[in-house]
């Protein structure tokens, strides 16, 4: 084993259980990364492990158990409690667990524990079932959490969470058995293996079931939802060892086992709803009238308090119901009813409705059935935390808690609440939750640097405790025990149930080595350690809340960084000056060059994922004009003002280098990569095409001669410089054809070839290039621009750049694609003579909003359109899959992977840097969509 890999904390035993070197990671960048999970806790660990099956954490395991040391288990990293983050080894159990099959007809799934509650849904949906756990965090949760925190959700209740509608799992303990529970000897193999626990666990089940008190306990507490603690209600539910053991390990928080895959008995997806957003004139209002609402039968009643209210009118999007006026002490609720049948619905909304009418409102509040709408008002709720976090002064740190009463306490105890936030000064506090079920959060913010800070949040939370445990409620609904309440486990059990919890951790973890300070801790104030103390950095920064939504949408989170450990990073080596620790800082600067800066696609993907919009890409850019090489700024400053010349430079470098056996020309550039650096020389590879034809070939006009001028056509440099596959003209030569065979000209641009969209510029920082080509650029389309005609660009990431350049000059601008989908389509006679193809939508076309467009034309033209389910950015972004090729092989190895197996008699997209990326990961060829339009021919003439 290679000292590098040994360090202080890590014994060369659990080192010696991990197969790959690589993947134990102890630079401090590495474990920086980690520190931070949803939560309000901070812990650096020694080392990070990516674990690579469920044989290789048991040995990690079993080697940590022998050694003593401390490990913590990470998947999606969204707990908000502190139980996904640790001080000795954490062990990624994400990257390479994402497996997801489909199981009778969509009625069972079997996951494991890294893939998303969103990515199994999306599998699901086209049987029409879904998982019963239902978190708002759905996109970036993933399996492995839910089954830790028992995750339930907003509609499930107590009903369809991941202890109800779990069937099976694969257990690894500390000791490194491993048990599958689907197994019909499962018993007698953990017998076999584990006998003093199967012995002890029995001996438990007999000591809480003889007990009335703790029986009485436990159904009381087990009535509501309940996250606090063991699942010691699977002591009465249980009766074969396996069974007793699956049921306790369920929200058990990593402090008992490893789940590495879980089969889930699916719920059926109720295609039809009707929602209301209702705003009444006080929080108190709001909560009295849901005794009815819940009685009406709603499927979900979701509370946000006046803050919510004030946060969601600053969100792009939001719902026109909390428009136009200042919140004061108004509150909502996000009412729904869903159904499979239309009348029933009705009659379930219109009781709801009369519910409504009787009802003190804000304004008149209606059902409606308005996907829009519907849209809107979920994307507020599922965002609501990190969007309130997000707009927390800078510095503050962000504390969201979680309890559940009695429905018919909770306006008593929100009342509480607003009486304890007012008391301990906590006044930007905010309240919001899954009201039908008694289940509220609550967040505040402050400065958790002195003593005097701790000191009042530790009252804060003593008074808080007493109230919700006096209103017959449990300390954690959904979010989990973790370190925000494991000191108080005994005031919420009492002693006898909390010996029986102590006991049982002591059987399946007899070295204490699973999460130690998580779900059970004696000592007082342990609540109070390691809070997290944010520095001020940058203004992307320092809003994020470190949620983790933008980690499962990021081209780099499997190869580098993820853009919240990209934040977390920045925040570490910021602390790091700020203490005096200069070597720490210059560490962390210096390998962050290659992680957080050359490695990020700043392909705007996380800003989509993101409740607040934050778009790590633009803080890269930044960094990377801070950093640019004045030799290399100047020369692409430069190029901009001689950007035709430029590219027809390099299409002639590719159609000679076509002419050269590929690895020869690989070699050339691979040595000037290692003399010039490899953000200066890209890297040659076998599937890149000659050059493409000149965009000035094409003329003042193209299309049918005397044809309807329908906008300006500025094609991209992209495919100038890069040529189709085939030879042919590509996209450009394609959409000339789709013109004339509509009878639809376009109006080109004078001195075309020099016009870009700027995107090399600015996804470099390159800040003076990107002016002197914006300039040049909009005065060539302007002048081209009269009559109110839109530019129409047929690359993808170039419409998104011409629209962002073009908007101050009030210069409409669209894709090639869109254009296509409402002028040509109705008027080409074709029909689908492509069997299946296989479309690869851009991040681009994403954030255009175009991917309905993308989609119809590829309907036009083939029989089966099948979108990857494991779809993402391909990370080639620009030139970055040549500078970076890594970059790209990470970011598609799953589509890839997905594509191989499909059998498709076509492959397109809509960019040309996203076809070559793709081609090179899947060795299929793949086209703009419009030139497969193009080729398709005149059904009417065929016919004849």
């Amino acid at each position: 084993m290679p000292a590098s890999i040994l360090r202080p904390g890590v014994p060369r035993a659990v080192s010696d259980a991990v197969a790959e070197p690589s993947r134990m990671r102890t630079r401090a960048i590495d474990v920086a990364a980690y520190a931070a999970d949803a939560s309000h806790y901070l812990l650096t660990p020694t080392a990070v492990v990516v674990a690579d099956s469920a044989e290789e954490v048991a040995r990690v395991l079993a080697a940590a158990s022998r050694s003593g040391v401390g490990i913590t288990l990470r998947s999606g990293g969204t707990s908000l409690s502190g139980q996904a983050a640790g001080d000795g080894i954490l062990v990624d159990v994400r990257q390479r667990f994402r497996g997801i099959t489909v199981l009778d007809d969509g009625r069972r799934v079997r996951a494991q524990s890294g893939a998303t509650v969103a990515q199994v849904n999306a599998r699901l949906a086209r049987h029409g079932h879904r998982l019963g756990p239902d978190p708002a965090s759905e996109t970036a949760c993933t399996i492995g959490g839910v089954i830790a925190n028992n995750s339930s959700g907003m509609a499930c209740g107590i009903d369809e969470n991941a202890y109800r509608t779990l069937e099976s799992m694969v257990i690894v303990l500390p000791s490194g058995t491993i048990i599958d529970t689907g197994d019909a000897d499962a018993s007698a193999r953990l017998r076999r293996a584990e006998p003093a626990l199967v012995e002890g666990l029995e001996r438990l089940r007999r000591r809480v079931r003889d007990d009335p008190a703790s029986v009485a306990t436990i159904r009381r507490q087990f009535s509501l939802k309940n996250t606090m603690g063991y699942g010691i209600n699977a002591f009465l539910d249980a009766e074969s060892p396996a069974e007793l053991l699956q049921r306790l390990v369920i929200g058990s928080e990593g402090t008992l086992a490893f789940v590495a895959e879980a089969t889930f008995r699916t719920v059926p997806v109720l295609p039809l709803a009707s929602t209301a957003l209702a705003v009444f004139p006080t929080l108190d209002a709001a909560t009295r009238i849901l005794p009815a609402l819940v009685g009406s039968g709603a499927a979900t009643i979701e509370l946000m308090d006046s803050t919510s209210i004030a946060v969601g009118q600053r969100l792009p999007g939001a719902p026109a119901q909390i428009l136009g006026f200042e919140p004061a002490e108004q509150a909502a609720l996000l009412i729904e009813y869903r159904s499979t049948d239309a009348d029933e619905l009705a009659a379930a909304s219109g009781a709801g409705a009369a519910a409504l009418a009787a009802a003190q409102l804000h304004a008149p509040a209606t059902f409606g059935a308005d996907a829009g709408e519907r849209a809107r008002a979920w994307a507020l709720r599922k965002g609501l935390y990190a969007s309130v976090a997000g707009a927390r002064p800078s510095g503050t740190t962000a504390l969201l808690e979680d309890v559940v009463v009695p429905p018919a306490a909770l306006a008593d105890t929100c009342a509480g609440l607003q009486a304890l936030f007012e008391r301990y000064a906590y006044r930007d506090a905010v309240i919001f939750g899954h009201a039908k079920d008694g289940n509220v959060h609550f967040m505040l913010t402050d400065r958790f640097d002195s003593d005097a800070a701790l000191a009042r949040f530790d009252a804060f939370t003593e008074a808080m405790v007493d109230l919700v445990l006096d209103a017959g409620g449990n300390l954690k609904a959904e979010h989990g025990t973790g370190r925000a309440m494991a000191p108080y486990v005994r005031r919420q059990y009492g002693d006898a149930l909390t010996e029986v919890m102590r006991e049982l951790k002591r059987l399946c973890d007899p070295a204490g080595i699973m999460n130690p300070g998580v779900l059970l801790e004696t000592e007082p104030g342990a609540h109070l350690r390691h809070i997290a103390l944010p520095p001020t950095v940058d203004a992307e920064v320092d809003r994020c809340v470190e949620c983790g939504y933008c980690e499962p949408v990021c081209p780099s989170r499997d190869l580098t960084l993820t853009p919240r450990q990209r934040i977390v990073v920045r925040r570490a080596a910021e602390s790091a000056r700020l203490r005096g620790d200069a070597q720490l800082a210059a560490e962390l600067d210096a390998d962050y060059g290659y992680a957080g800066v050359q490695t990020c696609a700043v392909d705007g993907m996380c800003g989509t994922a993101c409740p607040v919009q934050i778009d790590t890409g633009q803080l890269v850019k930044r960094l990377r004009e801070e950093s640019a090489k004045p030799l290399l700024a100047a020369g692409w400053a430069a190029a901009a003002t001689a950007w035709g010349p430029v590219t027809r430079a390099g299409s002639a470098a590719l159609s000679v280098a076509d002419r050269v056996p590929a690895p020869l020309v690989r070699a050339a550039t691979d040595g000037a990569r290692a003399l010039l650096g490899h953000e200066v020389v890209p890297r040659y590879s076998a599937e890149l095409p000659r050059g493409g034809p000149a965009r000035r070939s094409l003329g003042r006009t193209v299309g049918a001669p005397g044809g309807r001028v329908a906008g300006i056509y500025v094609p991209a440099c992209v495919n100038s410089m890069f040529g189709a596959a085939d030879g042919t003209g590509g996209i450009m030569r394609a959409f000339e054809r789709l013109l004339e065979r509509t009878g639809l000209a376009m109006v080109v641009p004078e001195g075309v070839e020099a016009t870009c969209c700027g995107t090399p510029w600015s996804s470099k920082g390159l800040a003076a290039g990107a002016e002197a080509n914006r300039e040049r650029t909009v005065e060539r389309i302007a002048a081209a621009a009269g009559g109110g005609l839109a530019v129409v660009s047929d690359a993808s990431s170039c419409t998104e750049g011409f629209a962002s350049m073009l908007a101050g000059a009030g210069i409409p601008v669209e894709d090639a694609v869109t254009f296509a989908a409402r002028e040509m389509l109705p008027l080409l006679a074709v029909e689908p003579s492509i069997p299946r193809l296989v479309l690869h939508p851009t991040c681009s076309s994403r954030q255009l909003g175009i991917d309905e467009d993308l989609r119809a034309v590829a309907e036009a033209v083939a029989v089966d359109v099948r979108v990857p389910d494991a779809w993402g950015c391909c990370g080639f972004a620009g030139d970055r899959g040549m500078l970076h090729p890594e970059l790209t092989a990470s970011a598609t190895a799953a589509e890839a992977a997905e594509v191989r197996g499909l059998a498709a008699d076509a492959h397109a997209s809509c960019n040309r840097t996203c076809e070559l990326g793709m081609t090179r990961a899947t060795g299929a060829a793949y086209r703009h969509v419009l030139e497969l339009l193009a080729d398709a021919p005149d059904a009417a003439r065929a016919r004849a």
